[in-house]
């Protein structure tokens, strides 16, 4: 998983896009199926909480040490954007027509996440009717979104290995859950995906627009912020990345 850091061998895009889509695929399908078993399971609103925090950042974790191999495990729009833009100088980062297929990808795994959940638990799937757009939500994202970004620009431009980052990634989004008042989505992907499930993880469609938009704004923060505290790479680590 890696920003801006040379890769030696890549591998073809069409197999980095499956990578794609297989990752932020079953990432959905952790938070959608994690949600909904929480909501059959427990009738506390924080212990539904915590239930799907837990899966969703142990999740993500075991994800990203699988596939960071082959697509270096984004699954995640807005990393994929600070990856292609970072990476131009160097010329190690997505192109173009790469941060296209990855976008596509990761957003057609994502709502094929959430169907999938859906039909594990035998639930329909439905748009989702839960509005999460407020003032205070679209700060949250903004924040959750740019610590989420610079952490990873600074794991990777530090050449951290795969299993830190896998485990710092998760433990952030874990720990998001709670410290925001959004329960940090911080992906455009993530959020599209969940559109399709009228469940314990759903966003209404009209949320979604102000969520994409203070995702973006995150990102961009956490780009800026990469260039002043990360402006170049540490050389002296080793990674496995």
């Amino acid at each position: 998983m890696t920003i801006d850091t040379p890769v030696l061998v890549r591998a073809p895009l069409w197999r980095r896009c499956l990578a794609e889509f297989v990752g932020t695929g079953l990432l959905v399908t952790v938070v959608v199926g994690s949600g909904i078993a929480a909501q059959r399971l427990s009738t506390d609103s924080g212990l539904q909480l915590l239930e799907n925090s837990l899966a969703t950042a142990l999740g993500l974790g075991v994800l990203i040490l699988m596939l960071a191999p082959v697509s270096e495990a984004h699954f995640n729009p807005v990393v994929s954007l600070a990856d292609a833009v970072l990476g131009r100088r160097s010329r190690t980062g997505l192109t173009p027509g790469a941060l296209l297929a990855y976008t596509a990808t990761q957003i057609l795994g994502a709502i094929g996440g959430a169907v999938l959940a859906n039909t594990m638990f035998d639930t329909p799937t439905a748009i989702s009717t839960t509005d999460r757009a407020t003032p205070a939500t679209f700060l949250a994202e903004v924040v959750a979104t740019t610590g989420l970004v610079l952490l990873i620009i600074g794991l990777t431009r530090t050449r951290r290995p795969v299993p830190m980052i896998a485990a710092a990634v998760g433990a952030y989004i874990g720990a998001a859950y709670w410290f925001t008042s959004s329960t940090s989505f911080a992906n455009p992907a993530v959020t599209i995906g969940r559109i399709f499930t009228d469940t314990y993880a759903g966003i209404a469609p009209a949320s979604v627009l102000p969520f994409l938009g203070a995702q973006l704004i995150g990102g961009t923060v956490a780009l800026g912020l990469a260039i002043l505290l990360f402006p170049t790479q540490d050389h002296g680590s080793n990674t496995d990345s």
